[in-house]
């Protein structure tokens, strides 16, 4: 080969050679706290591995239903001392409520032998610190990745432990979720130590007591310089607690309308079932900034089927999108009663007389003055007297033409037991015969 043809072909080579290093150090690098995401098997409970920086050795789990939304939101769903992500998905109707509207679950499961979240160590009570709020970060991060999930929904529910990583999770982290729902939890930092312990004596026995603006103060140290919306914040008590002595119910409230800038005195009070109390902060709707349930005589285990409808209404992911309207004329009601002294039972069937199939319902029904329902099923009834709106179960949402579902109700009544004259089905006006 002549010189010529040599250097030609080391002039190639070494213009090739500089390419590559261009595109080597140009191009982004791969990294353990970025990997690959890829969505899970449809309507299966399965584990991730390798999602992302995990500090504390946390599980993933994740539930995507066969029909997710485009965009969807995502769920983190907390669970309790001794229990892990499965249990938390086998525990609770999140899943279902999944598949009927769309979004994608993560289910955290703690590995050390205690099986409870860290919510008291000094990593776990700041952004980025480390512990198990990084991990879940991470499982966030990777849901999001997977999904292209929509960041502005993302909620943290849960139970016990998992109800004081939700106060955690929204305090070290307020830009990433909306919304938190904690079922017998205590404040951000309430269960704070330093010596490693995982328990709090002072916290659990309720004696742990701030002012709003000290209990505020707390969360926003978590995360300083932090000025954007915090999440708004709905929390669930018994009276009877013995494990997390109910004070901590108050000063969770004292907390979160403290840092979402709202006052102490309820916008709203009222009674969504027998023994309840909701009072709510800031604002008078389903996503007031801050909602409260208090149970009259309820111990610490509190969580029921059926309160999670509650939390994904707080949330606002009870709704796929519009719900379809019924024609009007399309809804037949009919309705009997049974009533003794102070007392009545109504059971009321519901028949979609319309040609179009009804993905979720809301019958609409004024309660005659003096009656007051204490107890019912088939649906969830708000508020318990005056204009009541009966709310579908996660089994009965859906109502094709010339379909009927029957629910029912108790009630107490202070002399006038006659059923309700008029009932609307979204909004629209039915026969009643």
């Amino acid at each position: 080969m002549s010189n010529s043809p040599r250097r030609a072909l080391r002039s190639f080579l070494g213009a090739l050679s500089l390419l590559l290093a261009a595109a080597f150090l140009t191009a982004p690098a791969a990294s353990a706290d970025t990997p690959a995401a890829a969505p899970v098997p449809a309507a299966t409970l399965t584990e991730v591995t390798g999602f992302g920086t995990n500090p504390s050795n946390l599980q993933m789990y994740v539930y995507a239903p066969a029909t997710v939304t485009a965009h969807p939101a995502v769920l983190v769903a907390v669970h309790w001392c001794g229990g892990s992500g499965p249990a938390m998905y086998s525990g609770t109707e999140y899943a279902q409520l999944a598949d009927q509207y769309g979004f994608v679950i993560v289910y955290p499961s703690v590995t050390r032998s205690s099986k409870c979240f860290d919510v008291s160590s000094p990593q776990a009570l700041r952004r980025g610190g480390g512990s198990d709020p990084v991990g879940v970060r991470s499982m966030i991060d990777w849901v999001t990745a997977a999904y292209a999930a929509d960041t502005g929904r993302v909620y943290a529910t849960g139970i016990s432990s998992g109800a004081m990583m939700t106060n955690v999770l929204l305090g070290d982290y307020p830009d990433v979720f909306a919304a938190g729902a904690a079922f017998s939890g205590v404040p951000f930092a309430c269960f704070a130590t330093t010596d490693g312990s995982e328990w709090n004596s002072a916290c659990s026995g309720g004696t742990v007591i701030h002012t709003a603006q000290e209990w505020g103060d707390l969360v926003r140290g978590a995360y300083p310089g932090y000025t954007g919306p915090r999440p708004r914040m709905q929390v669930w008590h018994g009276t009877e607690d013995d494990v997390l002595r109910y004070p901590n119910f108050g000063e969770e409230i004292k907390q979160w309308t403290n840092a979402k800038g709202v006052g102490q005195t309820p916008a709203a009070t009222d009674s969504p079932a027998a023994g309840w109390t909701r009072t709510r902060y800031g604002g008078t709707g389903d996503q007031a900034p801050v909602e409260a349930i208090s149970l009259q005589g309820v111990g610490h285990n509190l969580y029921a089927w059926g309160m999670a409808a509650r939390v994904l209404t707080f949330f606002g992911l009870d709704s796929s999108g519009p719900v379809p309207q019924p024609e009007p004329g399309g809804c037949r009601v009919t309705v009997t009663t049974n009533a003794w002294n102070t007392g009545l039972t109504a059971s009321v069937t519901l028949t979609n007389t319309g040609t179009t199939t009804v993905n979720g319902w809301q019958l609409g029904f004024t309660l005659p003055s003096g009656q007051s329902v204490t107890n019912g099923w088939g649906a969830t009834y708000t508020p318990a007297s005056g204009a009541v709106t009966a709310t579908n179960a996660t089994y009965n949402a859906t109502l094709a033409p010339n379909a009927s579902v029957t629910i029912g109700y108790q009630a107490t009544h202070t002399g006038n037991s006659a059923s309700p004259g008029a009932y609307t089905l979204n909004g629209a006006s039915c026969t009643v015969s």
